[in-house]
């Protein structure tokens, strides 16, 4: 539409020097024209309406008609726009606040599959196997294909205590069907433990309660390690996202100043931009963030601030890519529509939008196997060997060389050990 109004002025003004009586009628015109076009439309839309609701092979209410066209255009613009009738609408309310019922899955669609984002921990999704990438084909049998991410949510969704048959397809896996029982999910968004001397902070999503429940847990391991700490690993594998305004306190509670994220819309009376307060939760020493393919939405404005500002290390694999601003418009009778706005921007000025954020450190998840070498001969077992007090002593040790217990994750000791080499390196610098 700009481009036609740019042809009719430009048409104008070379035709009719002087003439700005004839230029605005052109973009009159133009204007009254694609007003015709729209009424038009609308009347084609009414026509097909008229004509389901007559001759369709099924009686179907004119609510039902009205929701399906509402939920097809707001569908057909991206993965995340939605309808949301007064029943989906009022289940979102209370997931962003913390407890919802269903199965603790993450979702968004590809290519008319239910695609897992990332299941939430400690969740029925999560202790059924399901993982990120994960496609659901079926529920209960019945296939995806065909049904909005809407109605497959709603689907998933039932009685606390029952089961529900999800047929999985898995990359590089033949596929197979995992049964999840239904439950009521509080959601505690934070958890933390210590890995020696060094904090370990595990938010799994980004809900109301999630920038106060961060900072209990830094400082219950501030406590427990005291001036031993040497620094903080924060995990924010298939972390999916959540509310903005977490994400940014998040980010503010190790930044001292800068900003943090932007957003810009099509309009640009409503770009904004969130700066960083004065204050960090772990005084300055060093912070390793975890990521995946799973980290998402919130999860990569968190990585990216501190990834830009240097304030971190960014560790792990390629995350997701939602770079796209939701925002919640009540409608006037019921429910609500979950409209694309804007697009966040890092400090830096890179768009997470289908491109995420890089590791700084490039980690694939690994399974760690000892190899055995079998019995070798030490300095000890040879004949008059010395001792450690220099006595010509023989030692008689006969048990193999003891090995390291395999790492339950290898991205999280890799995390680990960059803060050790860290504190190690400075300590030296500092003589």
């Amino acid at each position: 539409m700009k481009n036609r109004h740019l042809i009719a002025l430009t048409v104008g003004v070379t035709l009719f020097m002087g003439s700005g009586v004839l230029s605005s009628g052109a973009l009159a015109d133009e204007k009254s024209k694609n007003t015709e076009d729209t009424y038009r439309l609308l009347n084609l839309f009414g026509d097909v309406f008229e004509r389901v609701r007559g001759s369709y092979v099924e009686d179907v209410s004119d609510e039902e008609l009205i929701e399906a066209a509402i939920t097809g255009m707001l569908s057909s613009l991206d993965p995340h726009s939605s309808f949301l009738n007064a029943k989906n609408f009022k289940s979102m309310q209370v997931q962003t606040r913390g407890q919802f019922g269903g199965l603790g899955i993450e979702v968004t669609m590809e290519n008319g599959y239910v695609k897992v984002v990332s299941p939430i921990d400690d969740t029925p999704a999560d202790r059924a196997g399901l993982k990120s990438g994960d496609l659901i084909t079926h529920l209960d049998g019945k296939p995806v294909q065909g049904l909005t991410l809407s109605q497959a949510v709603e689907l998933m969704r039932g009685k606390v205590g029952s089961d529900i048959v999800l047929t999985v397809n898995r990359a590089g896996e033949k596929t197979f069907k995992a049964t999840v029982t239904r439950a009521v999910i509080p959601i505690r968004t934070v958890r933390s433990r210590d890995e020696g001397e060094i904090g370990y902070v595990r938010i799994s999503s980004f809900s109301s309660p999630t920038a106060d429940g961060l900072k209990k847990e830094i400082e219950k391991i501030q406590d427990r390690l005291g001036d031993s700490m040497l620094g903080l690993v924060l995990d924010l594998r298939n972390n999916p996202g959540g509310l903005l305004d977490q994400a940014i306190k998040v980010s503010d509670a190790f930044l001292n100043q800068g900003e943090i994220v932007s957003t810009r819309a099509r309009d640009k009376d409503q770009h904004q931009r969130f700066n960083a307060r004065p204050g960090d939760l772990v005084n300055g020493l060093p912070v390793v963030v975890l990521i995946n393919g799973g980290s998402a939405s919130a999860s990569e404005i968190v990585a990216g601030a501190l990834q830009d500002h240097k304030r971190a290390v960014i560790l792990g694999t390629k995350s997701f890519g939602k770079g796209s601003v939701q925002t919640i418009i009540p409608l006037a009778r019921q429910g609500a529509m979950r409209l694309t706005t804007a697009r966040y921007y890092t400090p830096s000025g890179r768009s997470i939008q289908a491109v995420g954020i890089t590791p700084d450190i490039i980690v694939e998840q690994a399974k760690i196997e000892t190899i055995d070498e079998g019995a070798r001969r030490r300095e000890s077992d040879l004949r008059g060997a010395l001792d450690k007090q220099g006595n010509a002593e023989k030692t008689s040790d006969d048990k193999k060389p003891t090995t390291d217990v395999r790492p339950p994750d290898y991205q999280l000791d890799r995390a680990i050990d960059l803060i050790r080499g860290v504190s190690l390196f400075t300590k030296k610098l500092k003589g």
